[in-house]
């Protein structure tokens, strides 16, 4: 199992777990520090790009969140609270009345202002958030859900490894603890599968060095599409930490000579620095070229 994919990342925005990336390098003139902690996502994106992430999390440079990510951050906020009502009232109707009522939150976000939304294009987004929300109830109902937290921030050392996540979901079922990631998205290709797994198998590792409860199965559930999951096993657990522990070793090793290399591939295509990476243009240039760069790929109108 590895981080590295060839499919867009996942971008669902967790504000806390972004405000606690954003400090995730310190840097002393010439010289960057080891990280605190890796994420999920931080780990996923050293693995897809090292320039990227200095860019990022160094330079903290801005990078646009993008609307389909804002659509899938209000879906998991609607779920949340869905989630902390009694059983009985977890019914779609009551869904709408928290769309309704958490939406001043994202409407005040800055990145949702970012977009310049139209009303038509604002209600287009309404609508996109809400289809997620609803695609719950095409896989499970949420009534018979045993919640044991939502959105539960988890911090460990895991593999010699200091790792930060948050959890969308634990819930109790007939065979132990399962941990429950909610992706707004389209599913994975079976290649990377295991790729998207290794996520909640981290959480899994997390709440059992934190809590002394190990979770037996771990889910990925892409609303309205399908549930992927995986028994969290000692060997599952332990090749998604060693791949983690792999991570980490190579961003230290990059942090300490400051040689944050480019990794030119298909994502360089919806990289948001690509305009001013000579590897990544010239990589997006050969894939139009080849016919090889997907349509909906942001960097094609840097080549069209």
């Amino acid at each position: 199992m590895s981080f590295d994919l060839d499919e867009p990342v996942d971008t669902t925005i967790d504000d806390d777990l972004l405000v606690a990336d954003q400090a995730l390098f310190e840097v002393d003139g010439p010289v960057v520090a080891a990280p605190h902690h890796l994420s999920p996502s931080s780990a996923s994106l050293f693995n897809q790009c090292p320039r990227r992430w200095r860019l990022r999390y160094v330079d903290r440079m801005v990078e646009p969140p993008g609307e389909e990510a804002l659509v899938g951050t209000f879906a998991h906020r609607v779920l949340e609270v869905l989630l902390g009502e009694v059983p009985e009232h977890r019914t779609q109707e009551r869904a709408k009345i928290i769309a309704r009522e958490v939406w001043p939150e994202t409407e005040r976000h800055p990145d949702y202002r970012s977009l310049g939304l139209d009303a038509a294009r604002a209600r287009a987004f309404r609508w996109k958030g809400w289809l997620a929300v609803q695609g719950l109830w095409a896989l499970e109902d949420p009534a018979t859900v045993a919640v044991r937290a939502t959105e539960q921030r988890v911090s460990a050392t895991i593999g010699g490894v200091p790792f930060l996540g948050v959890v969308d979901r634990l819930e109790e079922c007939h065979d132990g603890m399962v941990v429950t990631d909610y992706k707004s998205g389209r599913p994975p290709s079976t290649r990377f599968r295991d790729d998207k797994l290794a996520q909640v198998l981290l959480y899994a590792a997390a709440i059992t060095e934190t809590d002394g409860e190990a979770p037996v199965r771990a889910r990925l559930v892409y609303l309205g599409n399908t549930i992927i999951e995986a028994h969290a096993t000692p060997d599952r657990v332990g090749e998604a930490v060693g791949a983690l522990r792999t991570t980490w070793d190579e961003l230290t090793a990059a942090a300490a000579g400051d040689e944050f290399a480019p990794k030119p591939g298909p994502l360089c295509g919806w990289c948001p620095h690509a305009a001013t990476c000579p590897e990544g243009m010239a990589e997006i240039q050969q894939r139009w070229d080849q016919g090889r760069l997907r349509a909906d790929a942001p960097a094609a109108a840097l080549v069209a």
